[in-house]
């Protein structure tokens, strides 16, 4: 059975790959869009690492 961290994981992961497959999907994206893309890839990051680190411990 999954532990809770490893599902969160998981979840950040998969959003973060959506994430990117939007932006390199789109040639028409506003300067704006681009940020607001780039911190909340960011923001899962930092998440996905934070996770990880609790995992090893």
């Amino acid at each position: 059975m999954k532990s809770k961290i490893e599902t969160a994981i998981e979840y950040y992961t998969f959003k973060s790959n959506e994430l990117l497959a939007f932006v390199n999907a789109n040639k028409n994206l506003s300067v704006e869009k681009i940020i607001e893309c780039g911190e909340e890839l960011s923001i899962l990051e930092h998440k996905i690492t934070a996770l990880e680190v609790a995992k090893e411990n």
